[in-house]
C-alpha cells in the first residue's frame, strides 16, 4: 500500500488563492486581466493592498507582474465571501492599472469607483452604506444579489474554501510577550547553573551552598527572555 501524500500547506493555500483569482476573473472582467503575484502581506489596518509591477524575475526574462497582497490576520474572523470580496476589490485595481488611469498611490478615484459596482462592489470609506466613494482609503460593502455575490456563491458551492487561517490573534501575542517579559533569567555565580524566575525573586543554588556551607544566592541576569517557535 502506497503512503498516503504529505500535506503541503503552502501549494494548498497558493493554489486556492490562484483558483479564486482565474475563477473571479472569468466571471467578473472577462478574463482580460493578467495573472499576478498573491502574496500574504500584514499590514496594520488593512484587508489587503496593490502594488502594480512590483515584482520581476531575476534575469528579467518574464518582465514584471503585479502584486495582490491579502493580511491572513483577518481570515478568521472574516467570511470566504468576505476575504474573497477583498481580493477582487484588488482585481479591480489590476483592471484600473492596465486598462484605465488610476490617480495617485493609493487614491480611490471615481474611475476605480465605476469599475467597482460594476462587478458588484460598492465602494464605501466606512464599509457600509453611506461612505464616501473615493478617497485615500476606501473598501467596500457586498451588493446584494449583485455580480459578485453570485459568482462567489456560485464558487463556494462548487466545494471551494480557503483552509487555513491564523491561530494566532494579536491578543494572543501581546499575551506571549509580556509572559516572557515577566521572566528573569539567574545564574549561579560559582558553578553557573542558570533557571528562570520572576523579578526580584530570591534563589540559592542547593549544589554549591552545600558544597562551601554557605549560602550561595543566584545572580539575575538583564536578559529578555525568549520563545522559539
Amino acid at each position: 500500500m502506497s503512503k498516503p501524500q504529505k500535506l503541503d500547506p503552502t501549494s494548498r493555500n497558493y493554489s486556492q488563492l490562484t483558483a479564486a483569482y482565474d475563477h473571479f476573473n472569468a466571471a467578473l472582467f472577462d478574463g482580460r486581466l493578467p495573472t499576478c503575484l498573491i502574496t500574504l502581506q500584514r499590514k496594520n489596518k488593512s484587508y489587503g493592498y496593490f502594488a502594480g509591477e512590483r515584482f520581476g524575475t531575476r534575469d528579467g526574462s518574464a518582465g514584471t507582474t503585479d502584486e495582490i497582497a491579502l493580511n491572513p490576520t483577518h481570515f478568521k474572523n472574516r467570511s470566504v465571501e468576505q476575504t474573497l470580496s477583498t481580493l477582487v476589490h484588488e482585481m479591480t485595481h489590476v483592471e484600473q492599472h492596465h486598462f484605465g488611469k488610476p490617480s495617485r498611490a493609493g487614491y480611490h478615484n471615481a474611475e476605480w469607483a465605476t469599475l467597482m459596482k460594476r462587478v458588484g462592489l460598492i465602494p464605501s470609506s466606512t464599509g457600509e452604506p453611506g461612505g464616501r466613494e473615493v478617497g485615500q482609503r476606501v473598501s467596500h460593502y457586498i451588493e446584494t444579489g449583485g455580480r459578485f455575490e453570485r459568482a462567489c456563491a456560485s464558487l463556494i458551492k462548487s466545494g471551494f474554501t480557503l483552509s487555513y487561517v491564523e491561530l494566532w490573534t494579536e491578543d494572543g501575542a501581546a499575551k506571549k510577550a509580556k509572559k516572557a517579559a515577566s521572566k528573569t533569567k539567574y545564574v549561579c555565580p560559582d558553578c553557573g547553573v542558570c533557571c528562570w524566575a520572576k523579578p526580584a525573586t530570591f534563589l540559592i543554588c542547593g549544589a554549591c551552598s552545600e558544597a562551601s556551607d554557605e549560602m550561595v544566592a543566584l545572580q539575575a541576569l538583564e536578559t529578555e527572555a525568549a520563545e522559539e517557535g
